[in-house]
């Protein structure tokens, strides 16, 4: 039998190191859990600059070698896991960026079973299916960020990380965030 102290060291050495593993709703502590995947993201379609003039959106389109956005292994592995449930190749996750909330800009997610004509198509280089579409306005404003997916005790998202456009962390909810100047 183990001294109390002994008992309560192991365990707590055992609570730190399921802590590491455990994401946090605040961005910024999010990212340390966030493993890059091994590959670069396929960008797999663009916006087709016939829609975006006869729509007059208000976007420039950047070269395809500056399109960057990176899908983490663990987003990439609950989108398969999604798209095997439903018995649908092409699910996939649609990412937008609307005005509101406390910093001014939020993040919305939601499943999509076709792609726009605005949109920016990618997938994980070696997890698939594992689609994320992005609009051509939102895309300017979330251009080299991460797509992760997050546990915690509370419940698991998908959540945007590392977005270079983003001023601070943001919210403490991980959704609303302030443009940079």
């Amino acid at each position: 039998m183990l001294p109390l102290s002994a008992s309560l060291c192991r365990r707590s050495v055992v609570a730190v190191a399921f802590s590491r593993h455990v994401a946090s709703s605040s961005p910024s502590r999010a990212t340390i859990t966030t493993s890059p995947p091994s590959h670069p993201t396929l960008l797999l379609q663009t916006p087709s600059p016939e829609y975006i003039a006869a729509e007059e959106l208000d976007v420039e389109l950047p070269p395809k070698q500056d399109v960057n956005l990176v899908i983490s292994d663990r987003a990439a592995e609950q989108l398969r896991s999604i798209s095997t449930r439903i018995n649908n190749p092409d699910a996939a996750l649609r990412v937008a960026v609307e005005s509101g909330g406390c910093h001014g800009y939020q993040y919305k997610m939601e499943l999509a079973n076709s792609r726009s004509l605005d949109d920016y198509h990618f997938t994980h280089p070696v997890i698939k299916p594992s689609n994320i579409l992005v609009d051509a306005v939102s895309f300017q404003l979330i251009n080299g960020s991460t797509i992760d997916y997050a546990t915690e005790l509370i419940g698991s998202s998908f959540r945007v990380a590392d977005n270079p456009k983003a001023k601070g962390s943001g919210c403490g909810c991980g959704v609303s965030w302030e443009l940079k100047d």
